[in-house]
């Protein structure tokens, strides 16, 4: 009985090594999939529990992609619960006012689910590619792929957004140039 409760904690500390410091970025992506801070801290904890429920079967030094594919799993499977229970809240978004320039964060939200994911795990989490392939599920060539198609959408979006902010101007469209020596 001693010798498995020691077993236990051996394990405990363990996962706490490997598992603790990507806290930080679990709970950035897990901002990202759930959209407010509550539901992303639930879906953390619940991450870390399965996480050490599962520690003894991994394989690897790859904690951090095993850790995230968890939480991944774990917020699929809380929006398909909030789904079931509510439809009328879909859409329903808050912005300071009619012409507010939205941030990247909620660009990224505006962005369908699978390519919102990428691009918050390269370019919040700084994951590899390889790494993003492997919390995904999908080949890495599909990763870049979506990694680009989500930068080309936020780029547009973005200069679309600022497009919207520039006020109009006295009716011409380029400034005029004055030169010294115009013949």
């Amino acid at each position: 009985m001693m010798r498995s409760a020691e077993a236990g904690n051996k394990t405990a500390q363990q996962f706490r090594d490997a598992a603790l410091p990507w806290l930080d970025d679990a709970y950035a992506f897990a901002q990202v999939l759930m959209r407010t801070e509550a539901d992303a801290e639930q879906a953390v904890q619940e991450c870390y529990q399965r996480a050490l429920r599962l520690f003894d079967g991994l394989r690897g030094p790859a904690v951090r992609p095993w850790l995230l594919a968890i939480l991944k799993t774990v917020c699929q499977e809380k929006l398909g619960e909030a789904r079931g229970r509510s439809t009328n809240d879909v859409g329903n978004k808050e912005k300071s006012g009619p012409r507010a320039m939205p941030t990247i964060s909620q660009l990224v939200d505006d962005l369908p689910a699978p390519l919102g994911e990428v691009i918050a795990l390269r370019e919040v989490i700084d994951l590899s590619y390889k790494e993003i392939a492997e919390v995904t599920g999908v080949p890495v060539t599909t990763v870049m792929s979506r990694i680009a198609q989500a930068r080309g959408l936020l780029l547009a979006a973005r200069r679309a957004a600022q497009a919207s902010q520039v006020p109009p101007t006295g009716g011409t469209s380029k400034p005029t140039v004055h030169r010294a020596n115009a013949c």
